[in-house]
């Protein structure tokens, strides 16, 4: 459920001010997070690693205020609900992507991460969760040995967005560099950089 409101009724009306017109209004932090307890998991548990990443960026935001509002033209949109997007490869080049609902329980976020990622393979039709729920972008480049990433700024698409590449394996842990885009009415550095804290620290509770 959603509900546009005036911003100013907002904890970011101040942002919102300084902000919405910037034409460059989207901030980048990078952070290297030790996923070997991911890598672990995946490989006993049968989870994909993907999967795993999603739900743990997804169980950080839905414990930040500050992702569930999102700006859109003159409004401040609010949301009841999360969703984390995954990028589909189509096969000859194509992509799609597809918006996974978050829920608490790993395992049922697994099932549908696995079916609508299928459905979305099949269809060739992104599955999209934007006009219910805030969605949470990401796009994984696991074929490259990547440091980091900067996305477009088009003005249209507002969302917080994270990048990274593949897995780097070391000596006694497995590191990932992740980029992550954010809207600065949407939230300032603080809260951005204590929501990658954050994943680290879900990442860290899992049971390998």
């Amino acid at each position: 459920m959603t509900r546009k409101t005036d911003p100013k009724e907002t904890a970011r009306a101040q942002a919102f001010e300084m902000w919405i017109k910037a034409p460059m209004p989207m901030l980048t932090l990078f952070k290297t997070i030790d996923v070997t307890r991911l890598v672990k998991l995946s490989r006993k548990g049968g989870y994909k690693f993907n999967m795993l990443m999603c739900w743990c960026i997804g169980k950080a935001a839905s414990q930040t205020e500050e992702f569930y509002m999102l700006p859109e033209d003159d409004k401040m949109i609010v949301y009841d609900g999360i969703a984390v997007s995954t990028v589909v490869d189509l096969g000859g080049g194509g992509i799609s992507t597809c918006d996974i609902p978050f829920c608490d329980d790993m395992g049922q976020f697994s099932r549908e991460y696995l079916r609508l990622t299928k459905q979305v393979g099949i269809s060739g039709q992104p599955y999209d969760l934007s006009q219910e729920r805030m969605v949470i972008g990401t796009s994984a480049l696991t074929g490259y040995d990547i440091d980091g990433a900067v996305n477009i700024y088009s003005g249209v698409y507002n969302n917080p967005f994270l990048i990274w590449g593949r897995y780097r394996k070391g000596l006694l842990r497995t590191t990932l560099r992740v980029s992550f885009q954010f809207h600065h009415t949407q939230m300032d550095g603080i809260p951005a950089a204590e929501f990658l804290e954050t994943v680290q620290r879900e990442i860290n509770r899992l049971n390998v």
